[in-house]
């Protein structure tokens, strides 16, 4: 089928019009289509990332002395700054995330609720690594408490790491024990 309006080329669009019940049809060249602007042929995405992140950047930095702050932002390694991401959405290297962290958390807390990864763990697993976790925070309040010179707290603190790693090598044991009878 020819092109409706230069009647020359190959028609290879098809635009069907429905204006309050009176439908029209009209089959162009993709040349003639682009004249009428009838289509719009940028194909540019009308929803990206980027622009969802960047859009939650400005919220998160309202004020403009902060902002003005995280536009001299920039990354050591591959002097991308913190504007320069905002815009295009991607970081430039591995050393972008430490480089801009502080602005990461807020929009990471936004996002996902928690500035923290934890993970999915196997469900045998579980209760071990939940242990573990509960020990890194037990030795982390541990060190505050010395810092703090909280001596009876800290003694406290002390007893619940010895018990959490006793319940880890007893569990390891046994499950040693286990794959032992197995084979």
């Amino acid at each position: 089928m020819l092109c409706q309006e230069c009647r020359r080329k190959e028609a290879n669009i098809h635009i069907v019009k429905n204006i309050n019940g009176n439908q029209s049809e009209l089959n162009l060249c993709e040349h003639c289509a682009r004249k009428k602007e009838e289509l719009d042929f940028s194909f540019e995405p009308q929803f990206s990332l980027h622009k969802l992140f960047a859009s939650m950047l400005n919220q998160s930095l309202s004020d403009s002395r902060e902002a003005m702050q995280a536009d001299k932002m920039q990354c050591p390694s591959c002097n991308l700054t913190f504007s320069q991401f905002s815009q295009i959405g991607r970081l430039g290297c591995s050393s972008c995330v430490p480089a801009f962290e502080e602005k990461f958390k807020p929009l990471l807390r936004r996002i996902h609720g928690g500035s923290t990864h934890a993970g999915k763990v196997p469900v045998k697993a579980r209760k071990r690594v939940n242990i573990l976790r509960e020990l890194d925070q037990l030795k982390e309040d541990l060190k505050v408490k010395i810092q703090n010179e909280e001596f009876e707290k800290a003694a406290l603190l002390r007893d619940r790491i010895k018990a959490a790693e006793k319940e880890i090598y007893e569990k390891n044991d046994q499950n040693e024990a286990e794959k032992g009878d197995q084979q």
